[in-house]
């Protein structure tokens, strides 16, 4: 406070002495004078809507604003409301309250939760949400609750009608067969077809045939040899998605609902609908065909069979808490033993082991 007296003291007495040395000026040169900065300030005007003021500036504007004429107050840069706006701030900063009563605000955790159980549950109404919480340990009001997912844009349960597909798939994860076509294309530019299915519950798969023209009787001879892979397993599953392709003829949907397995479509032009299938494919490619030039159909079943075994039973999947399909749990690993190296696909992919 100490040094803005002092600035303040300076700055009026620099004016003071200023307006000492207009009084020995004629009146016609403080006519031009005032002419020239009336111009002056409606240049800057027009460039600056706005202009931003020190505090020093309003002091003095504050202080000389009661000796300028009434009819000319109302044309400046600083007008009866701004001077009460600049009060009305001095009075909130001055009596600024740091213990204010009412409503604690809301904990962005317990923001976060809210939002995510609605998202998560779109059947859950406000209470249910609510009572879930106070199992987690968080009183929550129902209104609160309320608020915050309407600040989200999540309106009352349910807000969605229909199961999406994810939760479709993950739901029919254990009973669901997914099957798909790919191609490859050799170095002498023939296209080879490969048919797959996959076992979505475990993400193994199954690879059923390859060649070089797929037609809708080769599709349905595949499919009872997968019957005939699975056996007894067969009994398992209860739905199989498949795409709108040609080869998937009436036949073909036959053969598994000889036993009971429901084919159910995918919708047009949506390979997210099956989407495990549509993983597996670019897995494959970014894992092994895009690093390889096959030569023939003997080639590709060569290395589709190598890297199906390592898919099923070596590979990592995240589904699966990082352990392959054919995971052993019984099985002890030796901590103490030496790790060793397999090369898989000429070394394209290597294998990990503890030494027997």
């Amino acid at each position: 406070m100490v040094v803005v007296a002092v600035r303040l003291l300076y700055l009026v007495t620099t004016k003071v002495f200023a307006w000492l040395a207009l009084r020995c000026r004629s009146g016609g040169a403080k006519e031009v004078e005032i002419l020239v900065l009336r111009h002056e300030v409606a240049v800057l005007r027009r460039q600056v809507p706005r202009p931003r003021l020190h505090w020093s500036d309003r002091a003095l504007f504050a202080a000389l604003f009661r000796v300028l004429p009434r009819e000319l107050r109302a044309f400046r840069l600083v007008t009866p409301a701004t001077l009460l706006a600049w009060h009305r701030r001095l009075v909130a900063r001055k009596w600024r309250y740091p213990n204010t009563t009412g409503r604690p605000p809301v904990r962005d955790e317990i923001r976060e939760l809210v939002i995510r159980l609605a998202r998560e549950n779109p059947r859950w109404g406000y209470r249910r949400i609510q009572g879930e919480l106070g199992r987690l340990g968080y009183r929550v009001g129902e209104g609160t609750i309320r608020r915050i997912m309407a600040a989200a844009g999540l309106g009352p349960a349910p807000r969605r009608s229909t199961v999406s597909w994810r939760a479709f798939l993950t739901a029919q994860a254990p009973g669901l067969l997914a099957c798909d076509f790919l191609h490859v294309d050799t170095v002498l530019l023939r296209r080879i077809y490969v048919f797959f299915v996959m076992e979505v519950g475990t993400r193994r798969v199954h690879i059923l045939g390859v060649t070089t023209i797929p037609t809708g009787p080769w599709a349905v001879q595949q499919a009872r040899n997968l019957l005939m892979d699975l056996d007894e397993r067969a009994d398992r599953f209860t739905v199989l998605i498949r795409d709108r392709d040609c080869k998937f003829t009436t036949g073909f949907d036959q053969v598994f609902a000889s036993i009971g397995i429901r084919v159910l479509k995918t919708p047009v032009r949506a390979p997210m609908a099956n989407a495990y299938a549509e993983r597996f494919v670019g897995t494959l490619r970014r894992e092994c065909l895009d690093h390889l030039l096959i030569r023939n159909e003997r080639h590709l079943r060569g290395v589709l069979t190598e890297y199906r075994t390592h898919h099923n039973a070596h590979r990592a999947h995240q589904a699966r808490g990082q352990l392959p399909p054919d995971h052993d749990g019984g099985e002890v690993i030796d901590l103490t033993s030496r790790i060793q190296r397999r090369r898989v696909l000429g070394g394209l992919i290597n294998e990990y082991h503890r030494a027997a």
